[in-house]
């Protein structure tokens, strides 16, 4: 039996969270372990966030030498090689990979590799990935799972050895024809940046729209965009079979409202939805609760339902972004060390990758009127945007949402440096500031974020 070894910290994982955390506790001091059973820096870093992005650049390239034309510049000879797209991608992943590992060592953490599970409290057996076992103890433990892409219960998908967003960014090939099930964030951005480097694509979304949590404007100009491109999204749509094999060819049995369809491609990506990592961990073994959508119950601090086990990330019901999780290592590192720090009204921004970009923060229409606030719109067009027009990126809109004491309580963009113009919102609303400040500011022209005053000079007078 392996002895038992002690520590301050342990953490399960080595996500963006997590391995943040582990380096400040290093470097002040603290004994810390890391076992991570897979990816070392965490899954964005590796096969998500980064990666994806990386490899949508490629396609926007792709798309921009394909329209150059438009703009005075004529190309002949356009070809997708997309083993270099590939090896762009995995040179940026080696060197992030190689970073990290200098990272630990700098900060005196000793990164375990291999897969961790509950024995007993703040106790964890692992499995080592080169053989062999460990037992570890610490005074305190830190969760940080993640999730991975759900699988649909789909007759035959299963066997056709369907692609998920890690497979799709290891493809050294163009699909002839790309089948997408779901039309969330996920199989929006890669329908786009594979119809861009020249696949047949098709989005099988089984309800009334593609991305459902958004506004119906925001969903009908990105399915408008996306059609205009020559992407398919079939709606309300239930996949009931699938035979074949993804990367040969797949069949995909539908029943819409026009009656049963069958659509053939070469490739078959799920993208329904993610699911969290909390499986297997022994948790029960610790006193570890889950909440009914699988994911680990934690209060406003991120504690657990087991003393001294600390939990964060999308495992934790955080959302599902990475920013999202390296504010938890804030939470955490703070209330570990006595201060009181909550996740309670905290601004979570998000953006969509897609071209034009989305961007949101804050409530959207949908969410304020299911609340009941009252709110304001305004809303501007890209067209109405110097900046846009100069650019020739003029498709999209903006779109603020005022409460009743003239704080912005929500702003979505669909538009050309959407992030961007986000954040200066942003730091508006964590200021508490009054819509008027932003209006009446002499933002640098032209610019895109010179949009924001025009748009708020659109805010309705108060009926109060």
């Amino acid at each position: 039996m392996s002895q038992l070894e002690t520590y301050d910290v342990i953490i399960l994982g080595s996500g963006q969270g997590g391995k943040r955390l582990a380096w400040h506790l290093g470097r002040s001091g603290k004994k810390v372990a890391v076992v991570e059973r897979q990816w070392v820096g965490g899954s964005c870093s590796a096969v998500a966030c980064l990666p994806t992005k990386n490899v949508i650049r490629s396609a926007q390239v792709a798309h921009i030498v394909r329209n150059a034309a438009h703009f005075g510049t004529f190309v002949e000879g356009l070809r997708i090689d997309m083993a270099r797209v590939l090896g762009r991608k995995r040179d940026m992943v080696e060197k992030d990979v190689a970073f990290h590992f200098d990272a630990y060592r700098e900060a005196g953490i000793e990164l375990i590799l291999g897969t961790g599970r509950f024995t007993g409290l703040k106790t964890i057996g692992v499995a080592l990935n080169n053989g062999g076992t460990r037992v570890l103890s610490g005074n305190e433990v830190v969760l940080n799972v993640g999730s991975h892409a759900a699988v649909l219960d789909i007759p035959g998908l299963s066997e056709a050895r369907p692609l998920t967003h890690i497979e799709t960014l290891d493809l050294d090939e163009v699909p002839t024809h790309l089948i997408i099930l779901g039309g969330g964030f996920t199989g929006i951005e890669f329908a786009q940046a594979f119809r861009r480097f020249g696949s047949q694509v098709t989005v099988l979304e089984p309800g009334a729209r593609i991305m459902a949590r958004e506004d119906v404007d925001i969903t009908n100009e990105v399915s408008r965009i996306l059609r205009h491109e020559g992407v398919e999204i079939i709606s309300a749509a239930r996949a009931t079979k699938v035979e074949g094999m993804s990367g040969e060819s797949v069949t995909v049995t539908v029943d819409t409202t026009t009656g049963e369809r069958k659509i053939s491609g070469s490739h078959i990506l799920s993208a329904a939805g993610r699911v969290p990592n909390t499986a297997n961990l022994g948790l029960e073994e610790a006193g570890i609760a889950l909440t009914p959508r699988g994911t680990i119950q934690v209060d406003d601090r991120l504690r657990t339902t087991a003393p001294g086990v600390w939990a964060m990330g999308e495992g934790a019901g955080s959302p599902q972004f990475t920013h999202a999780s390296v504010d938890d290592f804030r939470v955490v590192r703070d209330n570990m060390a006595g201060m009181d720090h909550s996740i309670k009204n905290r601004l979570i921004p998000y953006a969509l990758v897609t071209d034009p970009l989305l961007a949101r923060i804050g409530l959207s229409e949908n969410e304020a009127l299911r609340l009941g606030i009252a709110y304001r719109l305004a809303k501007l067009p890209m067209t109405s945007v110097l900046r846009a027009i100069t650019t020739d990126e003029i498709q999209g809109f903006m779109k603020v949402l005022i409460g009743s004491d003239d704080r912005i309580i929500g702003f979505t963009m669909l538009g050309a440096e959407a992030d961007n113009v986000m954040a200066t919102v942003q730091t508006a609303m964590l200021a508490d500031l009054p819509f008027q400040k932003l209006r009446d500011a002499a933002f640098a022209h032209p610019t895109m974020v010179e949009g924001i005053a025009s748009l708020l000079d659109l805010v309705p007078p108060s009926s109060s």
